[in-house]
């Protein structure tokens, strides 16, 4: 069903901003992180699966150098970190369900998940990528409600259109999005995955955003050299 990984998504956050609500503040930090650790290395298993599926190992290489390029020039990376902190400042005082609700809504629509995760829901394939954001969501809010209010909650309306945005115009493109096209940028969103997982198990934070250009170069490169069909 069209869309099924972003409304499980959007569960998964209700879920978590509500036990957040009622029991986050017993919950240990050590627990929360025990947690995050074991979501990462699902995440890593995702990622990695994808990664390997790809049959042109060169277009992968090619879109990650490219897509990196285009990511520095446009210092796409500075500008959500800038982005985010400036709707934190303009927010910081209308109190904390304001807060909540931004600090919330970058968390869970920022990165290659959500996107990866919505293209995949909208190639009709299973949102394998969706489902485990879905946890890694509801983990993170049960620990945002905990401290920063139920304004949490409220961005599942931001993460519903973003992501269901992405889906439905995924479907309209479907002509351009071949089976080798989506098997490419699915490995090459694999690998940003992946740079998820190591941040998550707090081993190395690597720039993805500066990289997420490199899904898009992946269909260009795949047109341009004649691998689409």
């Amino acid at each position: 069903m069209i869309l099924q990984g972003t409304l499980i998504n959007v569960a998964g956050v209700v879920v978590g901003s509500l036990i957040g609500r009622w029991a986050g503040r017993h919950l240990s930090a050590r627990l929360r992180q025990t947690l995050m650790v074991g979501l990462g290395l699902a995440v890593l298993l995702i990622g990695l699966k994808l990664a390997i599926q790809s049959q042109q190992v060169m277009i992968v290489i090619g879109s990650l150098i490219l897509g990196g390029l285009i990511g520095e020039l446009l210092g796409i990376e500075k500008r959500l970190e800038a982005f985010g902190r400036g709707l934190q400042q303009r927010f910081s005082g209308l109190g904390k369900i304001a807060e909540g609700f931004v600090t919330a809504s970058l968390l869970y629509c920022v990165g290659a998940m959500a996107i990866m995760g919505a293209l995949q829901d909208g190639t009709g394939a299973k949102p394998t990528i969706l489902y485990a954001k879905a946890a890694l969501d509801g983990v993170a809010s049960i620990a945002l409600t905990s401290t920063l209010g139920i304004g949490v909650l409220f961005s599942v309306i931001p993460l519903a259109l973003y992501q269901g945005g992405i889906t439905l115009a995924t479907e309209l493109t479907k002509s351009i999005l071949t089976g080798p096209v989506i098997v490419e940028m699915n490995a090459v969103g694999g690998l940003l995955i992946v740079a998820i997982a190591l941040d998550l198990m707090e081993i190395r934070r690597l720039p993805v955003g500066n990289l997420l250009p490199a899904v898009f170069v992946a269909v260009g490169l795949m047109w341009g050299f004649g691998l689409a069909t």
